[in-house]
C-alpha cells in the first residue's frame, strides 16, 4: 500500500489529516497520568516517524523542483529542525509542564479522588494544545529566522515550517 494520493498542490505532511501525527506526543503528555510512560513514548516516536518522513518528502521535492544537492540539504535540515521543535520537543515539554503543574494544583487545591484529578489533568493537557500550537509555531519561525536560516540564502530557504503558510 502506497501514500495517499494528493493532489499536486496540497502538501501530504502539512495540509491532510496527516499533520495530525505531529501531536501525536502531545496527546501522549496529556494521558501520562493515565496511561504507562512506554505509551507516552511511543506517542514521541510516532510525531519523530511525522517529522522525519515530512523532511524526506521536503528533501525529495527539493531534488525534483530545483535538482540541487546544497537545497536538498536545506531542504531536509530546515524541514527536520522546524519539524522537531514546534512539532515534538517545545510542545511536549509545554504540555508535560502543563500537566504535572495541573495534577500539583488539584492536589493542593481539592480534596477530588486521584482518578479524578488524573482524568482532570489529561483534560487540561488535550484542551491546552490548540492554544499553543500557534504561538510555538511563530516562535520557531522566529528562532529558526534569526539563527539557521541565516546560515542559508533566501533562494535556498524551503517554504515556512508553519504548515498554516
Amino acid at each position: 500500500m502506497g501514500a495517499p494520493s494528493v493532489p499536486e498542490d496540497r502538501d501530504l505532511y502539512r495540509d491532510t489529516w496527516v499533520r495530525y501525527l505531529g501531536y501525536a506526543n502531545e496527546v501522549g503528555e496529556s494521558f501520562r497520568a493515565l496511561i504507562p510512560v512506554s505509551l507516552v513514548w511511543a506517542s514521541y516516536g510516532v510525531a519523530t516517524a511525522y517529522v522525519t518522513a515530512d523532511a524526506i518528502d521536503k528533501g525529495k521535492k527539493a531534488a525534483v523542483d530545483l535538482g540541487k544537492r546544497r537545497r536538498v540539504a536545506v531542504a531536509v535540515v530546515d524541514t527536520f529542525v522546524w519539524q522537531a521543535l514546534a512539532s515534538v520537543a517545545i510542545p511536549g515539554f509545554t504540555i508535560n509542564r502543563i500537566c504535572a503543574a495541573s495534577l500539583y494544583l488539584l492536589g493542593r487545591t481539592t480534596r477530588w479522588p486521584l482518578p479524578v484529578r488524573k482524568w482532570t489533568t489529561t483534560a487540561i493537557g488535550l484542551s491546552a494544545i490548540p492554544f499553543i500550537i500557534k504561538p510555538i509555531d511563530r516562535s520557531v519561525d522566529l528562532l529558526l529566522n534569526s539563527s539557521l536560516r541565516k546560515l542559508y540564502s533566501t533562494s535556498e530557504r524551503p517554504r515556512s515550517g508553519d504548515p498554516s503558510q
